[in-house]
């Protein structure tokens, strides 16, 4: 119904031609959280911490790089025409987008992968719900991103291509693999089934396209809103990596290896970003 929506309020000459793109660009990260998920099936016992730290090292850099190259600096690139104040909508959307995960944070019952003590307000949802919830809140700014840059590229912004927006979609969904394992995996160690363990995971990542589809209806309305919302979802990114993946990849032994797995993660976005934008 939302997808339906969405195409009438754009003019046939535009919405139809890039339906095949918009419906693979917001899938894609899907697909990754899926397919990181379905490790479950493959790996018999927990998760090392080498490779959790090394894949949340990743998905740091990843989410780092796609806030810098394609949120916000295209967000003042928008502005350019205001000089010194260009950087204002930016700056505005950004802290705004800390402020509403903060918000989120704060309100939602959620509980940290490798912590017993869960977060937010207090519930009687299980150790399973609330770990699932914490990701899910991990994974509605990535949404966000996935859709204002569509909505950019949509839109005509000038650097903003479908193959840019592509670009941040596959690098959201390639980060988004190893998140799916480390969601899963734990839910397997405390007692879950295989397939429980990997629906629950998936269903973590269902919150991007949903979210990627109502920026993507809010940017295409508001048009002038654009640079504020890059901002926003930037914002949101950099909350989450700040507030939980990086104390996540540092704590214990082999600190060391998340940070060669964030230079991996911001390297390797950059280079989509560029070479495919």
């Amino acid at each position: 119904m939302a997808v339906w929506i969405f195409f009438v309020t754009l003019p046939s000459k535009i919405a139809y031609p890039m339906i095949t793109s918009l419906i693979i660009g917001l899938l894609i990260p899907l697909l990754g959280t899926m397919l990181g998920s379905a490790f479950v099936f493959f790996m018999r016992d927990e998760m090392s911490a080498r490779l959790q730290n090394s894949l949340l090292g990743f998905a740091s850099g990843v989410m780092i790089a796609a806030s810098v190259w394609s949120l916000l600096i295209p967000a003042m690139e928008m502005e350019t025409e205001s000089g010194k104040w260009a950087v204002m909508p930016a700056a505005v959307g950004f802290l705004a987008g800390m402020g509403f995960l903060l918000l989120i944070d704060e309100l939602t019952p959620h509980l940290h992968i490798g912590t017993d003590k869960p977060e937010g307000m207090r519930s009687h949802l299980s150790k399973t719900a609330m770990l699932a919830l914490a990701v899910t809140i991990h994974n509605l700014p990535e949404g966000m991103a996935v859709g204002v840059v569509f909505a950019g590229a949509e839109n005509g912004v000038e650097d903003m291509s479908m193959a840019s927006a592509l670009a941040i979609a596959v690098g959201i969904a390639i980060q988004n693999i190893p998140e799916g394992a480390i969601i899963s995996m734990p839910m397997r160690a405390a007692g879950n089934s295989r397939w429980r363990s990997f629906v629950l995971g998936s269903l973590s990542g269902a919150v991007e396209p949903v979210g990627a589809l109502a920026v993507l209806l809010l940017a295409s309305m508001l048009t002038t809103i654009l640079p504020y919302m890059l901002a926003f979802a930037a914002g949101a990114m950099c909350y989450v990596v700040v507030e939980e993946l990086i104390p996540e990849a540092s704590s214990g032994k082999h600190s060391n290896l998340s940070t060669i797995g964030f230079a991996i993660g911001f390297v390797l976005m950059m280079v989509l970003d560029v070479v495919l934008g």
